[in-house]
């Protein structure tokens, strides 16, 4: 399985950039999507940027992750938390998983 991790670009080169993600600094590879600014957020994959990305969507990520982790421990309480807009709504299935075949 491939996981893509959030990293905020904190320093910028043409070809590379200095990030920091939630495991820290690192330097990243940024060939497949350009020359980036500070302050950039990036979908990283061992060490190179595969996709530019917003703040709402790494957001999203890192509290997927984090809730992926949660789970391992058993922490359910945590889980609710990193989810709570599932809380306040009830989740709909795409209409072709609803929709007699």
């Amino acid at each position: 399985m491939c996981i893509g991790i959030p990293c905020r670009v904190i320093e910028a080169g043409r070809w590379t950039a200095r990030c920091v993600g939630p495991d820290g600094e690192q330097q990243v590879d940024l060939l497949l999507v350009g020359e980036q600014p500070v302050g950039a957020w990036l979908l990283t994959f061992l060490g190179t940027a595969r996709e530019v990305i917003d703040a709402a969507r790494a957001e999203a990520i890192n509290n997927a992750l984090a809730a992926l982790d949660a789970a391992r421990t058993g922490d359910r309480a945590r889980i609710d938390a990193l989810f709570a807009d599932l809380v306040e709504r009830t989740p709909t299935l795409p209409a072709h998983l609803t929709e007699p075949q």
